[in-house]
């Protein structure tokens, strides 16, 4: 009897992992949060080769051996009998189904979200993650507002700024911390390995003269150190920073806006990956040549293995996908994974986090955003002996504890506090008190 392969995720790399573990002949059944498969990645994409992908996703997910469960948030994970307890539904519906579901190989393709890096004024609104300007601007056809700056770091705030000029906003730069020397360095060491990631120089190509067109400045070594308003966002202050993203004094300069995106790369989820029992590498999931994790039958791929986008996702999911079914990982598929992989460690070193950037706080800077912990509040209680440990530094000072469950602002804490931890949380995933105490669905009155 064929394996039954549960994925967690239908991004690139969830959707990889299917395509494989259906060629391995097994059984999947593919869970999302979405109502559609694709991802952040493939969110209303434009263009021919998006509609065949569309194409293409819905052939795979409409296999007679591929289950597609969207709307399913699985919110627990038992260890001992190696099952997942979902919930099927909108989530901001009533009625959620509650199933659980025992597979027998699990692949998580979780994914990251943005981080953001805090500063005097970014909650304030009118500020937008950069994942959530291209969203809105991807998916709805929505600019974030008429006057835009894009900042932060990494190549993301490219294809962000592109998004938000096809939807009408006026892009007033993008503005990359790194200075230039930096993002040379990590692009032109050992130049040769480029060879085989020319389509993302075509990429690269395609967005400069986007934004060329539309003249737009790219400026790199510059960033976003405070927003100013009363309702929302009226301008933004940004400064010329060095290699460490210390701010070089009398180089701030004010910008008019009525909105700002800001991003600093991505962070994982792997809340899901810590309540399996799976271990972490510097917040990332382990896994071995096959993408098997420090658990037997479960595998992970993409972001939360390590950002290095899409390509990179699918690479790992397709490993992922043919081990979990019971199969031998092909040699090609080894070698795309592991070259996808380089190129991802490029991309992290061209593109760092200063460590400066705290430089960037005030004592009144709200850290937490859910909790409204301030940066003076949590660095007192950090230097408090009477309060040592992550445990206790949450309890004094919230930060972690609101609606968002330390998604947001868990990294910035984790950072400013000299802390690493990932806490097993029994409950992954929000859900309300009347849907934990259901009875879930197969199970005797």
């Amino acid at each position: 009897m064929s394996r039954h392969v549960v994925i967690v995720g239908a991004g690139p790399a969830g959707l990889a992992a299917l395509e494989h573990a259906l060629r391995a002949g097994a059984r999947v059944t593919v869970l999302d949060q979405a109502e559609s498969p694709g991802g952040q990645y493939h969110r209303m994409p434009l263009g021919a080769d998006a509609t065949r992908r569309q194409g293409f996703d819905r052939r795979l997910l409409a296999h007679p051996r591929c289950q597609w469960w969207p709307g399913s948030t699985v919110w627990a994970f038992d260890r001992v009998e190696s099952r997942l307890h979902l919930l099927r539904g909108q989530s901001d519906g009533g009625g959620r189904r509650r199933l659980t579901l025992v597979p027998d190989a699990l692949v998580l393709a979780t994914g990251a979200h943005d981080r953001t890096l805090p500063f005097p004024g970014w909650e304030l609104p009118g500020v937008y993650t950069a994942g959530a300007a291209q969203a809105l601007a991807k998916g709805e056809r929505v600019a974030i507002g008429e006057r835009v700056l894009v900042a932060g770091a990494g190549p993301f705030l490219l294809p962000v700024a592109e998004s938000l000029l096809r939807v009408g906003a006026e892009v007033v730069a993008v503005l990359e911390a790194n200075p230039f020397a930096t993002v040379r360095k990590g692009w032109s060491s050992r130049p040769w390995r480029l060879a085989a990631h020319v389509g993302k120089a075509g990429e690269l190509a395609r967005y400069a003269a986007t934004l060329a067109r539309h003249r737009v400045p790219y400026r790199p070594g510059r960033a976003v150190i405070e927003a100013r308003g009363t309702d929302r966002v009226r301008e933004v202050v940004t400064a010329k920073v060095r290699a460490d993203w210390s701010i070089v004094p009398g180089t701030e300069r004010t910008h008019e806006v009525d909105a700002v995106c800001v991003g600093h790369g991505f962070v994982p989820q792997p809340e899901l990956a810590v309540a399996a029992g799976c271990v972490l590498d510097g917040g990332f999931v382990r896994v071995d040549r096959t993408q098997q994790t420090t658990v037997d039958g479960v595998f992970a791929a993409g972001e939360i293995t390590g950002i290095g986008g899409a390509i990179t996702a699918a690479a790992e999911g397709a490993v992922a996908g043919c081990a979990a079914a019971g199969a031998e990982p092909a040699p090609a598929l080894i070698r795309a994974r592991d070259r996808a992989r380089a190129f991802a460690e490029r991309l992290a070193t061209a593109h760092p986090i200063g460590s400066a950037w705290r430089g960037w706080l005030r004592e009144e800077t709200i850290v937490c955003r859910c909790e409204e912990t301030t940066y003076g509040e949590l660095t007192r209680a950090a230097g408090d002996p009477a309060c040592p440990g992550s445990h206790a530094l949450k309890l004094g000072t919230r930060a972690g504890l609101g609606p968002c469950q330390g998604r947001m602002c868990g990294p910035t804490v984790s950072e400013l506090c000299g802390g690493t931890e990932r806490h097993h949380r029994p409950v992954v995933q929000p859900i309300r008190l009347g849907e934990l105490a259901a009875r879930t669905e197969g199970e005797p009155e």
